[in-house]
């Protein structure tokens, strides 16, 4: 029920992505970053961990890499708690970041977007560092007793090995991938 290298065009570049079993997520990843309100920096992941099943089977994730943007969906066996991730969105909204106690704040905005269908969150969250703004977007769904969660990360970068990649548009480009993978669960 994942989506395959067969359901882009030519010249994206797919990959499934394989945790460690008994590893925790973000395994040898960076810490959070500080933030105030306590907690925003990594809020929807929080969320998520505190109810999606663990072991062998209960997720499965692939990521694609357009011209333009790095995708990265995940599929739970498990649903996801949609209005507690509403409400750490909302807590959210506007909150800052810090690299330590002593720097400067970063602010960063989460705005809801329109998804495609009445059930499906849909947010831009954007930072703005030195005058510069930079989004990410993230995507999360329940499909009947699974979930459907993914987040978009702008590029510049080509496709690895790649001449010519498709353009990704976001967060159109993301919107359609996340609604393509809950129509392959639906119809399994």
């Amino acid at each position: 029920m994942l989506l395959t290298p067969a359901d882009f065009p030519p010249g994206v570049d797919y990959g499934r992505i394989t945790d460690q079993p008994g590893q925790p997520d973000n395994f040898g990843g960076p810490s959070p970053m500080l933030s105030r309100p306590q907690g925003c920096a990594n809020g929807m992941t929080e969320v998520i961990a505190a109810r999606a099943e663990r072991g062998p089977g209960s997720a499965l994730k692939f990521s694609v890499i357009y011209d333009g943007a790095r995708i990265v969906m995940t599929v739970l066996t498990s649903p996801l708690d949609l209005d507690e991730l509403g409400a750490e969105a909302a807590r959210c909204e506007k909150f800052d970041t810090y690299f330590d106690r002593n720097s400067d704040p970063i602010p960063i905005s989460t705005t809801k977007l329109p998804g495609s269908r009445p059930d499906q969150l849909v947010y831009q969250q954007t930072m703005s560092l030195q005058g510069f703004n930079s989004s990410v977007y993230m995507s999360f769904e329940n499909v009947g007793s699974m979930a459907v969660f993914g987040i978009a990360v702008p590029t510049t970068q080509l496709a690895t090995g790649r001449q010519s990649a498709p353009k990704a548009s976001l967060p159109q480009t993301f919107i359609e991938i996340a609604d393509l993978q809950a129509q392959r669960i639906r119809d399994n």
